[in-house]
């Protein structure tokens, strides 16, 4: 009898490699997503492999809207703490002796990375970061075989926080070898030349948000008068503390303001601390981590999205803060603080909604204005709105990218 079994069909799309470190560790993980929303948009061109660090509670292996991922050991599973919670530069800085993980950790990518490319065959790597993705995939091609084309992008805390001679040699050498850079934000590429860096390569593009469908208005949610709202890790350059310092001139002008705090982060601790000291405990409601798929009705119900981003000590802030534009797309008003990166989201708005976050009477009399005059703020809101939808909606950031990689591919 003949086999009637039909061939399994080879899998045709070009083989992409996604490098990262912080990455989903399951469906709905309160921790950043951004990497894992743009690999499942590029998977209807590529076939996406994406390889990052094991997490307690992640599986080694596993499909994830039609996104391989590929978790690799770095440490006894008890110490492979060096990722979430905080991201790699925030989590050193509080536990030095995590600094003995990074070798393992690099070292375990880099090898991950040289088999996962050989047998996958893979045909273009995307780098999230610059260290220590980006420096993986500049090494590999120093090996002997392929040579894999990279792309690599930088999104913040890699090229600001992560200072000296040495580190900025490093990304140096790894904007020599790639094939194309991103960053998030323009000022951000005058960091790079800040540095020497080499930006002929280099364009500008930032990740996506859904504002076609996750966080966009919903008529049928009625909004707060007087709730403000942040979101975002509980780290420095967040700048949380600083709306804490304000909260009280708030309440005197609005003495039924309320604050909910969705997120988490090393400074929790004494940030509570903090809203006992001020005695605001009847004022400020901390939620916690929050998953990804509850945020849009937050932004929904809130009077305003406070974003109060600061420089850090260490010269870390936000490449970009899209939090801000999941707020601004679900026609929420907002106030930011005055940070470099605020003008690519606002542009000639910038004035309107921008302050000093670490002046605390001024930050408060700004938010203190908006809920004064909510029809106002509202106007605001609608016309921001109007303004990021065609600049920051995944559509057009997913194709972007797609053709930057299509194009490494090609050249190589």
């Amino acid at each position: 009898m003949p086999d009637t079994r039909r061939p399994v069909e080879a899998d045709a799309r070009p083989r992409l490699l996604v490098l990262a470190s912080t990455y989903p560790r399951w469906p709905g993980d309160p921790e950043p997503g951004f990497v894992h929303e743009l690999a499942k948009r590029l998977a209807g061109t590529f076939r996406v492999i994406v390889l990052g660090p094991r997490a307690p509670g992640a599986k080694p292996r596993e499909t994830m809207d039609g996104v391989e991922v590929v978790r690799y050991r770095y440490a006894p599973a008890a110490l492979e703490t060096l990722v979430n919670d905080g991201g790699i530069v925030t989590n050193l800085k509080r536990s030095r002796w995590k600094l003995l993980l990074v070798p393992a950790f690099v070292l375990a990518q880099a090898w991950a990375t040289w088999r996962i490319a050989r047998r996958e065959r893979i045909d273009v790597i995307h780098a999230h970061w610059l260290l220590p993705q980006g420096l993986v995939a500049a090494l590999l091609q120093s090996l002997p075989g392929r040579k894999v084309p990279f792309v690599v992008t930088s999104h913040g805390a890699d090229l600001y926080a992560l200072r000296g001679r040495a580190l900025a040699a490093l990304k140096r050498f790894v904007l020599r070898r790639c094939a194309a850079a991103t960053v998030v934000s323009s000022a951000m590429l005058e960091s790079l030349r800040g540095i020497g860096a080499p930006t002929d390569k280099v364009s500008v593009l930032s990740m996506g948000v859904d504002l076609a469908h996750r966080f966009a208005p919903d008529p049928s949610t009625q909004r707060s008068e007087r709730e403000l709202l942040f979101v975002g890790r509980l780290v420095e350059k967040k700048g949380l503390r600083h709306l804490l310092d304000a909260m009280p001139a708030v309440l005197r002008a609005h003495p039924d303001a309320r604050l909910v705090v969705a997120g988490f982060g090393p400074e929790e601790a004494a940030l509570k601390e903090q809203t006992r000291t001020l005695r605001l405990g009847h004022a400020v409601h901390f939620l916690g981590a929050v998953p990804q798929a509850d945020l849009p009705s937050l932004y929904r119900r809130a009077a305003l999205f406070v974003a109060p981003f600061v420089r850090a000590a260490s010269g870390d802030e936000e490449g970009l803060g899209l939090v801000l534009v999941e707020a601004i797309g679900c026609g929420c008003p907002v106030v930011v603080g005055n940070v470099a990166a605020m003008g690519e989201v606002f542009g000639a708005e910038l004035p309107a909604v921008a302050v000093d976050a670490r002046d605390a009477q001024a930050l408060a009399a700004r938010i203190v204005a908006a809920l004064a005059d909510p029809a106002a703020s509202h106007r605001s809101a609608e016309a921001l709105r109007a303004a990021v939808a065609g600049r920051f909606g995944w559509e057009r950031i997913a194709d972007a990218y797609a053709t930057l990689l299509s194009r490494a591919r090609g050249a190589a």
